[in-house]
């Protein structure tokens, strides 16, 4: 049980992590959103939305971010 709560601990501060980041990068006024290649549809009822280019960022970011980690556990 110790281990669940330590667990539930690390999410939580990972959340405020990353909430933190989201306000400071809506601060900044970084345009992730609306980047090239992010598809926005608009018809009379229906949006779609889908932040490709985006997700390809924040992904390649993240995947830096893991294996800079990995090297420094090393």
């Amino acid at each position: 049980m110790i281990q669940l709560g330590r667990l539930l601990i690390a999410f939580g501060v990972l959340l405020l992590v990353v909430g933190a980041l989201v306000l400071l990068i809506g601060r900044l006024g970084l345009p992730l959103g609306h980047l090239p290649g992010d598809v926005e549809v608009h018809r009379k009822r229906f949006t779609f939305y889908a932040p490709i280019a985006t997700c390809l960022l924040l992904s390649v970011l993240i995947s830096l971010l893991l294996w800079l980690a990995g090297l420094l556990r090393r």
